[in-house]
């Protein structure tokens, strides 16, 4: 083999993750979804409820007391959810902001034992607009949001990816 083959040999090697991934780019070879299944939203101090809370990472769903069969499954998997993390289930709290005066179900209340159910304030109910699930970071910063009714699974693996690289709450 020549002098020259060999070096536009050497020179192709190292240039090739160069000019694929510049070709990835420019023609969109992948979805550019992130590998995270929440939203992450810009970080904002959230006050209220969620001052005793401080120090955990907290699960935020605002729905009406009366809860309807969607708020139900909601609770549920964030139940569910924070269950799943094992030994890191004592690092997350979960807070039901009530919507209306109303007061839940006695039975509701059963299922989503050791849920922290408050009445949302006016502050806290514009800060968390639409059906979604909300993370609060240890720092007391609205940080993450979840669609109103998730896949468990995957909520489960990016609280786990979360909490593996945390060093708060």
């Amino acid at each position: 083999m020549s002098a020259r083959l060999k070096l536009a040999a050497v020179v192709a090697v190292c240039a090739a993750p160069f000019v694929l991934g510049w070709l990835a780019y420019e023609y969109h070879w992948f979805s550019g979804q992130s590998g995270n299944y929440g939203e992450l939203i810009a970080p904002r101090p959230l006050g209220g409820a969620l001052v005793p809370l401080r120090g955990k990472w907290v699960f935020v769903t605002v729905d009406a007391a009366a809860c309807a069969a969607a708020c139900e499954r909601k609770l549920y998997v964030v139940r569910q959810v924070r269950r799943g993390q094992g030994k890191d289930a004592e690092r997350i709290e979960r807070l039901w902001l009530l919507a209306d005066g109303g007061k839940p179900r006695a039975e509701l209340l059963a299922a989503i034992e050791g849920s922290h159910v408050v009445p949302a304030t006016p502050e806290l109910f514009g800060a968390l607009p639409g059906n979604y699930i909300y993370l609060v970071d240890p720092l007391g910063n609205l940080m993450m949001r979840f669609p109103g009714d998730p896949d468990p699974s995957k909520l489960i693996k990016d609280l786990q990816r979360l909490l593996k690289y945390s060093r708060f709450g």
